[in-house]
């Protein structure tokens, strides 16, 4: 395996951060969709699957400028809800343990029907079947705290996979899959760069970068792929994006500006990313 693409977490700016970046950087001659494999977590799960479907990137960036395509309401996830996170399983340095912690509060909240939420994730992708080329989407089992990531030999479908690794916990139900609940796989790490293991060359678009309590710092899976011996780039929003994406990543009002605004920022990073990507 030579080249890897990570794509991290960030709620649906962080989706729309992605694909202008995506988007800005393949008309500057450096494809990402070329990749040999593709990590996924919450946003990045959604884009994986999208850029894994053979559509033009330009369809799923435009589609980001126009507000996302499928309606889809707003929902809060501000310093409340972190900071309910962070207590929930910032007291433990066990990391399953934490996560464990962070899935029961998730399986206590009051949500939205797990049925109308897998209809919105439905209608972001092409189809319940795993599309070609290597995709692997993270997720937690709520109950265990234990990591998990699907991919085209799981036996769970697409849609089931990207809800579960899209599964805010306190904001979105845990989905159910084979009689388990899962929620987001941002509960480990919102990049889980690490996954990437055994490529030579690797680009992290990483829209949030902060971890807590025992989770695993970006800076470390960066480092420990680096001394593997792999090339890694890690290109996270600038100020202007920063700026563009705001403080809830989970406002529908801020898809287009904080797509436009990755995609500014592919001109600035493009250098960097092709000299890893070749």
């Amino acid at each position: 395996m030579v080249r890897a693409l990570v794509l991290g977490g960030g709620g649906v700016t962080g989706v729309a951060w992605e694909w202008g970046l995506i988007a800005g950087l393949a008309r500057r001659g450096v494809v990402l969709a070329g990749a040999d494999l593709v990590v996924g977590t919450s946003a990045g799960s959604v884009v994986g699957a999208q850029l894994r479907s053979g559509a033009p990137v330009s369809r799923w960036y435009e589609a980001e400028l126009a507000g996302g395509g499928a309606p889809e309401a707003s929902a809060r996830f501000g310093l409340g809800q972190v900071a309910r996170l962070v207590w929930a399983g910032g007291r433990t340095r066990d990391g399953r343990r934490a996560r464990a912690r962070i899935g029961a509060l998730a399986l206590a909240a009051r949500t939205e029907p797990e049925a109308a939420r897998r209809a919105v994730i439905a209608a972001r992708l092409p189809g319940e079947a795993w599309p070609a080329g290597r995709l692997r989407v993270t997720a937690v089992e709520a109950s265990s705290g234990e990591f998990v990531v699907f991919d085209a030999g799981s036996g769970v479908s697409l849609v089931d996979a990207v809800g579960a690794s899209c599964a805010v916990p306190g904001v979105w139900p845990p989905v159910t899959i084979g009689g388990r609940r899962y929620v987001d796989g941002g509960v480990r790490s919102l990049v889980n760069a690490d996954l990437a293991a055994g490529a030579r060359r690797v680009v992290v678009v990483a829209p949030v970068t902060r971890s807590f309590g025992p989770m695993p710092r970006l800076s470390a899976q960066v480092a420990g792929l680096r001394a593997a011996g792999a090339r890694v780039v890690v290109v996270c929003p600038d100020r202007a994006a920063r700026a563009a994406i705001g403080r809830n990543v989970l406002d529908q009002g801020r898809r287009a500006g904080a797509a436009r605004a990755g995609y500014a920022q592919a001109e600035a990073v493009c250098a960097a990313v092709a000299a890893v990507w070749g």
